[in-house]
């Protein structure tokens, strides 16, 4: 009896086929996980920005104005005791008040060493004294809608 032995194993066909699919997933995939995870960074922005807005409620309770700039890091009842970049580090915050106390703009922008600087689209988040929230892409233009969701 005479038995043909078959090799086993891989073309080479079947191996560029191989290869030419996990790039084109890959090239696919990466940037998607990219854009995906900058959304979800956003995050970070709109806390700190929600949680500056609380904590500007309660001081304005306090003293019968909205805290300045120089007072976020201060602890209450002299500020409102917030660190001056968003809880992940991802953007910095700022507030700029009225002469008068009675209004603020508090303002997150995307600090650029932390890995959100690719994020064109949103770069900067604000909310004001009456809750109003904003945001804009690289050239200026109004993000609002799509960045505070």
């Amino acid at each position: 009896m005479h038995a043909t032995q078959r090799n086993r194993g891989f073309t080479a066909i079947e191996m560029f086929t191989v290869l030419i699919v996990i790039s084109v997933l890959t090239a696919i995939a990466v940037p998607m996980w990219r854009r995906h995870l900058l959304r979800v960074q956003r995050a970070d922005a709109i806390a700190s920005l929600t949680t500056l807005a609380a904590a500007q409620d309660r001081f304005f309770g306090r003293n019968a104005r909205y805290a300045d700039g120089a007072q976020i890091a201060a602890n209450p009842p002299a500020g409102l005791g917030l660190k001056t970049s968003s809880e992940h580090g991802f953007y910095s915050l700022e507030v700029r008040a009225a002469a008068d106390g009675l209004s603020y703009l508090a303002t997150a922008r995307v600090i650029a060493s932390q890995g959100q600087a690719a994020d064109t689209r949103c770069v900067e988040f604000s909310i004001d004294h009456v809750g109003i929230r904003r945001a804009v892409d690289d050239s200026g233009a109004d993000r609002s809608a799509d960045c505070w969701r």
